[in-house]
């Protein structure tokens, strides 16, 4: 959904659609639970109360003709203007959320685009991501569907602070699906734009057909795998199950490849878009035209991120009940508990906690330091964050309510695998404690990785 034209070719029903529009809410299914042997890690159900925007610490509701100091019209030659409005965003009441393109009488067009708080949806090392989405497309087909553009997909987290990084961070577009086609497109993005491996700006794509029923005017749930357990890693898209395009680490290549996975990780969105150069592509001419009828919903039971091995179960060593030495390294994957961080390779050897921003903790249980005089910690950490943006590690002991009890603050290092190591005075601590590492930021950014901790005497 970024800068690109499509020159996708794909057969346009002609028949005109004469019905009024007629919707009626549909019950949106519970979440269900995540599939066997994967943990959800993210995830929202949509059950707000009817005429209620989406939760806002979830959701970014993106609003206008383009981001500030990005490309026009995002990049894609879309003539909407996005809002916040609960008539183009807004939960159902029935379990959906609605994005619902509108034009008014001087024949302008808006609608919605909303995109995760969180960047650092990402497979763990040796581990496997999937991003899931149960949606009804806009049941809407024929030229009046024209420029209708409703999408599922996500960008990699450096485009928050560069947006003309694309496609070098990155695009998995889950679901896309333009003027009514009864079929599901699946899309990589990556490299360089014109031509690379990629084959910018059309993407590696492939679609196909909705299983069992049309696309438009029926659920149907769409995920994507990012596996990171095979050699080479492989990307998947799927379509109530079934698998219908992958692409894998070899085909990308270096620098390439590393381009799109190295970084902190990925950030969802959801929108329909009105025009632009994929459904102009696939028409052969300018969309949408006067015989597009707006109104037309896409209903969105839910959105989930699971994961699968790698770091996302803690290590057992130590095992819950063993007592750490509080003066010797303790390794930062060996947490006891955590909230918000994933555990990959460091390049110094072993792992690391990364994709940390502010709100995310680690825990550890049964740490001794004896009879006191502490004098400070030290904390093996890098940074990749972009310019201006920086956090707290911190400190506390037995809760993270408590206030911490030492600190320190961290820019970017020169990447997210350049270390360093990092001290900062504590109070004075005896006894055994259960020790927390807490990420304080200014901004919603990812801002640290962690090697490991140690205190001082």
């Amino acid at each position: 959904m970024t800068v690109r034209t499509r020159l996708l070719v794909a057969a346009i029903a002609t028949g005109a659609l004469a019905a009024p529009i007629a919707l009626a809410v549909s019950a949106g299914a519970a979440l269900p639970p995540p599939p066997s042997g994967w943990t959800q890690v993210w995830a929202d159900d949509f059950t707000g109360a009817a005429g209620t925007l989406p939760n806002g610490a979830n959701w970014i509701i993106d609003t206008g003709t383009s981001y500030p100091g990005g490309p026009p019209q995002w990049g894609t030659g879309e003539i909407q203007t996005y809002t916040n409005s609960t008539s183009n965003v807004a939960h159902d009441g029935g379990g959906n959320l609605r994005i619902t393109p509108l034009r008014n009488g001087s024949g302008q067009w808006t609608s919605a685009r909303i995109e995760t708080q969180r960047t650092d949806f990402k497979a763990p090392a040796n581990g496997v991501l999937r991003m899931e989405g149960r949606i009804q497309m806009p049941n809407v087909t024929g030229n009046a569907a024209l420029g209708y553009w409703p999408a599922f997909w996500a960008l990699g987290a450096p485009y928050r602070a560069d947006r003309y990084s694309w496609p070098a961070i990155g695009e998995f577009d889950v679901m896309e699906n333009v003027n009514g086609i009864n079929s599901v497109w699946g899309v990589l993005h990556c490299g360089v734009n014109p031509g690379g491996p990629c084959n910018e700006t059309n993407g590696l794509g492939a679609s196909r057909g909705c299983p069992g029923s049309t696309c438009q005017g029926n659920f149907h749930t769409y995920a994507f795998e990012w596996d990171r357990s095979v050699s080479p890693n492989q990307l998947r898209w799927y379509v109530d199950g079934q698998q219908f395009h992958a692409v894998n680490q070899n085909q990308v290549g270096e620098p390439h490849w590393s381009n799109m996975t190295g970084h902190a990780g990925y950030h969802i969105l959801l929108n329909v878009a009105m025009g632009g150069g994929f459904p102009n592509g696939v028409a052969g001419f300018g969309t949408p035209t006067s015989a597009t009828v707006p109104g037309y919903p896409m209903l969105v039971d839910y959105v989930a991120v699971y994961t699968r091995g790698g770091g996302t179960t803690p290590p057992t060593t130590p095992p819950p009940g063993g007592v750490r030495d509080a003066y010797a390294q303790i390794q930062a994957e060996s947490f006891n508990a955590q909230s918000g961080v994933i555990v990959e390779t460091a390049s110094e050897g072993g792992q690391n906690i990364g994709a940390i921003r502010t709100g995310d903790w680690v825990q550890f249980n049964n740490v001794e330091f004896g009879t006191g005089g502490v004098r400070d910690f030290v904390a093996r950490v890098a940074s990749g964050a972009a310019a201006g943006i920086s956090g707290l590690v911190e400190v506390r002991i037995d809760n993270r309510g408590n206030a911490p009890i030492g600190s320190f603050a961290l820019g970017n290092t020169g990447g997210w695998q350049s270390w360093r190591s990092v001290p900062g005075n504590v109070a004075n601590v005896s006894g055994r404690h259960t020790v927390f590492l807490t990420f304080t930021s200014g901004q919603p950014d990812d801002f640290v990785n962690v090697n490991w901790i140690q205190f001082r005497r």
